[in-house]
């Protein structure tokens, strides 16, 4: 075999060992717009999860009245927190434990307080997020492999985008004259459509693969010990400012509803997205929600017992470089904005998809056309020796006759 027929060989083989990685990345993509989309399609499949208003112009309950609802009708749980979805379509979520230990999450409907049913633990929603983000490998100690091998990812996502534009001469042409032949075969037809969809998916790929190598960037810091927060200690009441009533109890604290307004007071357009209640008598009423900047929540840790806000989380408390990395999250997966930015995330993560398919049926197509090409090549070399050999013979059949 020549220098030449042994370099397109190993490439040949080169390109086959490519296909599984690529065929990892189509999985974790689809999952990952199967992900952005989740928590709706919980709401289309579980009636529990839906939001039923009993009566026109009927008024949403506060925090402390779905709080005494929920006490109402199980006296025995424990209730940690209450969150409001985006939308107002989504039931209530309140985080509970029972008596017996289990700690599960209750579906409460948002305007009569009434308890719809439980959330299981390891929902469609808690699944897809799991097969995309780490492969459902369990986290043992630290940051499971599959997590590592995910975010690797996208660092061959991001290599794509940088060589598919220096390849693709004078791309933004495409914004405005967008090129799709259906009548030249499929691999023409596949060709435009897989350059088409990279022009206009070029922001969302950037977001994508960035944001993909930040998780493996912290992962690496978590299991290193390495921490780039400005976030001190959570406070805690001090043991001698519990308050005691007579009977050696601690006095009864704040409401939800006063929580939700100091915090809004403190923290100007505030919409209090859950609240969490304290663990014990020298925990913190937790209020948060977005801010002005809708990639981050802001909160704030209020005393109990007197009201006063003893530890908060603004924007201007994070460093530059924590507004970068604490923004990294929202932005891979669309979680901000509600819904019209979850199916923006959404569309464009079905045509990322769908590019990197049509890149698989072209380098399939091509790849395969070039090993039979590779086979009949070798098939030939090995017959011309065969014919050679018989020729050769044949001419030396009359002198050994005359012999």
């Amino acid at each position: 075999m020549s220098k030449k027929s042994r370099s397109k060989l190993w490439f040949l083989v080169h390109s086959w060992l490519t296909l599984p990685i690529w065929f990892f990345v189509l999985i974790v993509c689809v999952t990952g717009t199967l992900a952005v989309v989740s928590q709706e399609i919980v709401w289309l499949a579980t009636p529990e999860a839906r939001s039923t208003q009993p009566f026109d112009d009927a008024p949403l309950l506060t925090y402390e009245q779905a709080l005494t609802a929920i006490h109402k009708a199980e006296p025995n749980l424990a209730v940690q927190s209450i969150s409001r979805p985006d939308e107002s379509h989504f039931a209530l979520v309140a985080r509970v434990v029972y008596p017996d230990g289990r700690s599960p999450s209750l579906y409460i409907n948002p305007y009569t307080g009434a308890i719809q049913g439980e959330s299981p633990s390891f929902d469609f929603q808690a699944f897809t997020r799991a097969l995309h983000g780490w492969w459902l490998v369990p986290f043992t100690n630290g940051f499971s492999w599959g997590w590592y091998l995910v975010s690797f990812l996208g660092l061959p996502l991001l290599g794509s985008l940088i060589t598919g534009l220096v390849v693709y001469k004078k791309f933004w042409k495409g914004f405005f004259k967008p090129n799709l032949r259906f009548n030249h075969g499929a691999r023409i037809f596949w060709g435009d459509f897989h350059r088409l969809c990279g022009i206009w998916s070029i922001w969302f790929i950037a977001v994508i693969s960035i944001t993909g190598l930040w998780f493996l960037i912290q992962a690496f810091m978590f299991d290193n010990q390495i921490s780039i927060s400005t976030a001190g200690n959570p406070p805690v009441v001090a043991r001698q400012d519990v308050p005691i009533m007579p009977d050696g109890k601690p006095a009864p604290q704040i409401s939800l509803d006063q929580a939700v307004k100091i915090a809004a007071e403190r923290i100007p357009g505030l919409e209090a997205s859950f609240v969490s209640l304290p663990s014990n008598a020298y925990g913190h009423i937790e209020v948060g929600g977005p801010g002005w900047y809708p990639l981050l929540f802001q909160t704030a840790e209020i005393n109990p017992y007197n009201g006063a806000i003893e530890g908060s989380r603004m924007i201007a408390d994070r460093s530059g470089l924590e507004l970068v990395t604490e923004s990294m999250r929202p932005l891979h997966t669309g979680d901000f904005g509600g819904l019209w930015v979850k199916l923006i995330w959404f569309f464009f993560g079905l045509i990322l998809s769908m590019m990197i398919l049509s890149g698989l049926l072209i380098w399939t197509k091509r790849t395969a056309l070039a090993t039979a090409n590779a086979f009949k090549r070798s098939e030939k070399s090995q017959r011309a020796p065969a014919k050679t050999q018989t020729a050769t013979a044949h001419s030396q059949q009359p002198e050994e006759a005359n012999v």
